[in-house]
């Protein structure tokens, strides 16, 4: 294990930091990369940089900050997630943004399986009752009715599932 400075392009910009620099406690990504040599920006919330786990001379670790916080980091020479934070001086938990003590979790009132057969089952009825209609068989109230009950559950289904 090979512990380098950094003397990088760090997640705000140009950068000449070192590992000795304060942790940037809010910003996981600024933490990780300004600790880094040869970073290069590859896209928004990606970087290319040296590896501090092995004697690197050419970028062979790509970091990725995903949409929730977390830091992703793989190295294409092989070495562990655990030994590159390791070689920075951190621990795997400062790959994640710091939790919210006074936020609870989101509370689900129905299981994931559930929600996805009831929306399936809705699917089905909206699916024959089209298929009646296309068919031109009678499509009365009742039928119109049932087809917008479908509809209402299959949106209901979706919002308590989180995805509306």
């Amino acid at each position: 294990m090979n512990h380098q400075k950094a003397n990088a392009t760090g997640a705000g910009g140009e950068g000449g930091t070192t590992q000795n620099t304060p942790r940037s406690y809010h910003n996981p990504a600024a933490n990780f990369v300004e600790r880094l040599q040869k970073v290069r920006r590859t896209g928004p919330g990606k970087w290319l940089a040296c590896c501090p786990a092995h004697d690197d001379r050419s970028p062979s670790l790509a970091i990725r900050e995903a949409d929730d916080g977390r830091i992703l980091v793989h190295c294409f020479s092989g070495c562990s997630v655990q030994e590159i934070v390791g070689a920075l001086g951190l621990e795997l938990s400062d790959l994640f943004p710091p939790r919210d003590i006074n936020h609870k979790p989101e509370a689900r009132p129905f299981p994931a399986a559930d929600i996805l057969k009831a929306i399936a089952f809705e699917a089905t009825v909206a699916g024959l009752a089209i298929g009646h209609f296309l068919d031109g068989k009678p499509f009365g109230q009742p039928e119109r009715d049932r087809l917008l009950v479908a509809v209402n559950r299959i949106q209901n289904g979706l919002t308590a599932g989180g995805l509306r």
